[in-house]
């Protein structure tokens, strides 16, 4: 079966925006419903504030000083609140990091899980983007906005309540203003989002193209493109300005009108209660616990508009981070095969047809191959002609959609990714090194390694000069090594070797690589070839003509196989690919090569 890169899910029924961010938050609801519980305790000593004032107040004109008892409740109110702030703040920090720290650590392992054909259709950087700046925003929008929002609503409602109590006229002109607020909120707050939300996307762009430009950064300069570079990088990060500016001008209307709303509110009641209190139909005291309450609105008010603004933020944050979890899996469930006997295939494809698409052209086209327990087998073929969807088959790193492939008699689908690749050792073209040391390199697939097997693969593939080069030897991190395209290579083969898998493929290992190199590399090939199955993808002559079968390709089909002296004599295919690099028909090379040419195979994946 195809795998989508853009797998359509219009008939799943989908979450809505709050859903996914509330599920970010779920599993912690214990700590949330405590921060909530902390922050009604710092509300509720708010609220009592304004009305045991107002006790104050009316207790000085009374005989006996019976105001002590309500100046410590008040200072006890402020110690309580204080309190609770402190633990509130500690609770929701630690909740925010807790829930960093899952959404970060659900994005790795889904990354790493993930089929390799929609992982890599996502620009790297971009990805990166989201397990950096996109679990920021989360963090304080799945705990902090969260609880702040409940807790703002909850004093803002009770605050209105009590201004009520205290003096309905002057109540209800509060509500009224407060009800105007509401309205903007609910206006502005989707254009919010969106804004929020296409920046965060833009953002994700810019990292995807600025790690592919320095990953390309010797190409750039030689070609002196870095202005062009600079000005598409510049117009992506501009395109981010603007996103952001449109919700800051949004988010400063909402913090405006709040402002003003609230201050109009507090004119109206000072101008009011001032007349009411001049006519006696208002205490002094309570014209100051209302006023109190007034002034203590604004500052609820403005967090909700900041909360609102930020959960925006962090929905939109909550929905890219899910875009990565839904990343299909692979099967990684099943166990290793029984190792076959050498007179019986180690793998073999039987009418397999593949693509990357489920709306996309054929790749490969009715494929059949065996692969024996032990020999070389070498794949040819023009550029586009399916070498490399053949060996992601193998790899099981796509699907077939029509036909199967079998490891040992077992069908992949019985063995799971795991199963098929505790097989295979596999050395890419690009061969990249992993973080960590030249060690940690080598022994990447096989930590169990000795260092009598580390040794004799230095000592095989005449890595001992590199080796001795560096400042370390073998415990030099590699990012501050100074390592070529040839000598990574061979570092690559290394490390497929230590793992000692039943099947070796090799994507064009000599590709990078001087003559000497390249005649230790065939001599293990060689060896190799004796003790396992060897599968190459070869770009080089030399590579091929001592391979056991050469598998020659064409528009996805298999055109024919057989050795080197075989094909030269019946394909005409072959014929043309060993004339391409300038060799005589005899097979042997031209007396003016000094070493072979690489086919011109570009690697395209479709």
């Amino acid at each position: 079966m195809a795998i989508d890169v853009t797998p359509d899910r219009r008939d799943v029924k989908q979450p809505t925006k709050l859903s996914v961010l509330w599920g970010f938050a779920r599993p912690h609801r214990g700590a949330l419903a405590l921060g909530l519980a902390l922050g009604l305790g710092v509300s509720a000593a708010e609220l009592a504030t304004p009305l045991v004032t107002r006790w104050v107040l009316d207790a000085i004109g009374m005989p006996g000083n019976r105001f002590g008892a309500p100046v410590m409740l008040l200072a006890g109110l402020i110690v309580v609140g204080t309190i609770l702030s402190w633990r509130q703040w500690i609770v929701l920090g630690t909740l925010a990091e807790n829930i960093v720290y899952d959404a970060r650590q659900g994005m790795i392992r889904r990354f790493l899980r993930a089929r390799l054909t929609p992982l890599q259709a996502r620009p790297s950087g971009e990805m990166v983007t989201r397990v950096t700046s996109d679990t920021v925003l989360l963090r304080e929008a799945a705990s902090s906005s969260a609880v702040g929002l409940v807790n703002g609503t909850i004093t803002v409602i009770g605050t209105l309540i009590l201004m009520v109590y205290l003096n309905p006229m002057l109540g209800a002109i509060t509500i009224t203003a407060m009800v105007l607020v509401a309205l903007v909120f609910a206006v502005l707050m989707p254009a919010i989002g969106h804004a929020q939300e296409e920046a965060q996307g833009s953002l994700g762009r810019l990292g995807g193209s600025l790690e592919s430009t320095l990953r390309a950064i010797k190409t750039v300069k030689v070609a002196k493109a870095e202005d062009r570079q600079t000005d598409a990088l510049l117009k992506l990060a501009d395109n981010s300005r603007g996103h952001g500016v449109r919700a800051i001008r949004r988010e400063a209307l909402v913090w405006s009108v709040t402002f003003s709303g609230v201050q109009a509110a507090t004119l109206v009641i000072v101008c009011g209660g001032a007349y009411l209190v001049s006519v006696g139909q208002l205490g002094v005291s309570t014209l100051v616990a209302f006023l109190l309450y007034a002034v203590g609105l604004l500052g609820p008010a403005m967090e909700l508009s900041t909360h609102l603004t930020t959960l925006q933020a962090g929905i939109a944050a909550a929905g890219r981070i899910r875009d990565v979890q839904a990343l299909p899996p692979e099967r990684s469930g099943g166990s290793a095969s029984t190792l076959p006997a050498d007179e019986d295939p180690v793998i073999t494809l039987e009418r397999v047809s593949a693509r990357y698409r489920s709306d996309g052209p054929m790749i490969v086209r009715d494929v059949d191959l065996v692969v024996p327990r032990r020999g070389h087998t070498a794949i040819v073929g023009t550029s586009g002609a399916g070498k490399t969807t053949l060996f992601a088959l193998m790899l099981n790193f796509i699907d077939p959609d029509t036909g199967r492939l079998l490891m040992a008699g077992t069908p992949y689908a019985e063995l799971g990714s795991n199963g098929v690749r505790g097989r295979l050792g596999y050395v890419e073209q690009d061969s990249p090194l992993l973080p960590g040391t030249l060690r940690d390199n080598l022994m990447f697939a096989n930590p169990a390694a000795s260092q009598v097997d580390i040794d004799e693969v230095v000592t095989q593939l005449r890595l001992s000069d590199l080796v001795d080069g560096l400042a370390h030897g073998l415990d030099t991190d590699v990012e501050a090594a100074t390592i070529s395209g040839g000598q990574r290579q061979r570092v690559a083969l290394a490390r497929a070797l230590l793992a000692e898998p039943d099947v070796l493929m090799l994507d064009e290992v000599t590709a990078q690589i001087d003559g000497l190199s390249e005649s230790a590399v065939h001599d293990v090939i060689r060896y190799q070839a004796k003790r396992r199955a060897v599968i190459t993808i070869a770009h080089r002559l030399s590579t091929v003509i001592d391979a056991d079968t050469i598998i020659v390709m064409d528009e996805g089909r298999i055109v024919d196989r057989g050795c080197h002296a075989e094909l030269i004599e019946r394909c005409v295919l072959y014929q043309r690919l060993v004339d391409a690099l300038r060799v005589d028909l005899s097979g042997s090379p031209r007396s003016d090569d000094t070493a072979e040419s690489p086919l011109r195979e570009l690697r395209t994946t479709p």
